[in-house]
């Protein structure tokens, strides 16, 4: 069911994802937290179609939000205390207004749906179509902000790791500076104070996405807490723990003097990156009809195939797929040009109608060859959770496309290609 809750109401982590469900548990026992909504993973993916009621669905929903956004993903599986796909899922950060959330929430369904995310899943057991969930919050601007263990994350020891540096917590958990460390006893006494670098600070622009700031010298490496904004942390911290439980990893952020409570999830390790904004989506019918792979399809079985297919889009410079990661999905070029290359040889130069990487979706290896933008590049891609049904459920479409990619790999191999 595709749904759009306040926090508050956010109680079903199959629907909502984990990180959802816990800052709904922390809003409904008065934990400090920023306002916001949780999408339900079938929402995700229907505004990831760009679905019109569902669009509409998510814009009445965050109406009484106050812009700038945050759109985080919250993935069913995502960080328990046996996985963390910190690094893996997308957070887009300052999205300036309602009109550009439903490119956001698109840009996270892809970041789960990604290479990286997928080889992490093969490798923690959890190879499973993803149900991946979106927080919108109200962005904070804060002052400081960062991380805390609730317990040290490397000597066990039972007392509080922080982590802090100026402006927005991103710095921190994408390992952009080294942060300030305080270490405090779970009485409240401080145990240590160390320092760190802090030569950025990441600052919301006026019109939307994030920029690195650099930090005047004399706050480099200026403590960035107090005794008493370490003490509310330890107080935080104390009542996280009551909530949900030891050994809780926290993101927490100091706006206007006051501590809010953005994430907390059980300890594990990783780190986090923000996103690209979101982009004007196109018709991908025309793309479709020019790519070979699918040319002997009728128009039913084109248009069945089209309403699989979701936009996505990458900078010039920016790796599509990696070679020896684990195949997420099938793309075709809808505008822009990418090089195909492995071992840092070029291979090969793709442009629109061009497609890659079916080879590697249909029998789940890895990728024998690496794609990068040459340009800003828009896509059109088709996953493996939705390629595999589509060929079971219909065998002249399993057909057409076997026939399609044996051409293309009978002509690949006689040129000595790789097949990214």
């Amino acid at each position: 069911m595709k749904k759009v809750v306040p926090f508050t109401k956010a109680r079903e982590t199959s629907l909502y994802g984990s990180k959802a469900v816990g800052l709904g548990d922390a809003a409904r026992q008065g934990l400090p937290v920023p306002p916001g909504v949780a999408l339900s993973g079938d929402l995700v993916e229907a505004v990831a179609s760009e679905d019109d009621k569902a669009i509409e669905k998510v814009a009445k929903a965050i109406a009484s939000l106050s812009a700038p956004f945050a759109v985080r993903s919250s993935a069913v599986d995502e960080d328990g205390a046996a996985a963390s796909f910190a690094g893996q899922h997308l957070t887009v950060l300052n999205v300036h207004s309602a009109v550009d959330v439903p490119g956001a929430v698109r840009e996270v369904w892809w970041s789960a749906n990604s290479d990286s995310a997928i080889t992490y899943r093969q490798r923690v057991g959890l190879f499973t179509r993803p149900s991946v969930g979106v927080i919108i919050q109200t962005l904070l601007n804060p002052a400081v902000a960062g991380v805390m263990f609730t317990e040290h994350p490397v000597t066990g020891a039972d007392e509080r790791l922080i982590e802090a540096s100026w402006g927005l917590g991103e710095a921190v958990v994408a390992g952009l500076v080294v942060p300030d460390q305080f270490r405090v006893d779970r009485s409240g006494e401080v145990l240590g104070r160390k320092a760190g670098r802090k030569r950025i600070a990441i600052r919301s622009l006026p019109n939307g996405g994030t920029f690195e700031q650099q930090v005047p010298p004399a706050q480099v490496n200026q403590l960035s807490l107090d005794d008493v904004q370490l003490a509310a942390l330890g107080e935080l911290a104390l009542r996280c723990e009551k909530v949900y439980g030891p050994r809780r990893d926290i993101e927490w952020a100091f706006q206007d003097g006051i501590l809010y409570l953005l994430q907390c999830r059980a300890i594990t390790t990783g780190k986090a990156h923000s996103g690209a904004p979101p982009g004007v989506p196109r018709d991908p019918v025309a793309a479709l009809q020019r790519v070979e792979l699918f040319a002997g399809m009728d128009r039913r079985q084109a248009e069945q195939i089209r309403r699989l297919l979701k936009e996505r889009r990458f900078a010039k410079g920016e790796t599509v797929i990696m070679e020896g990661s684990g195949g997420a999905a099938f793309f075709i070029i809808e505008s822009g040009q990418a090089m195909v290359s492995s071992k840092g040889v070029e291979l090969a130069t793709l442009g629109p109608g061009d497609y890659f990487g079916e080879v590697a979706l249909i029998d789940g290896g890895p990728r024998s060859a690496t794609v990068t933008a040459t340009t800003d590049l828009i896509c059109y891609g088709l996953t493996f959770w939705e390629f595999r049904p589509l060929v079971e459920r219909n065998g002249t479409i399993g057909w057409k496309l076997l026939q399609a990619l044996a051409k293309q790999l009978r002509a690949a191999v006689s040129a000595g290609q790789k097949i990214p």
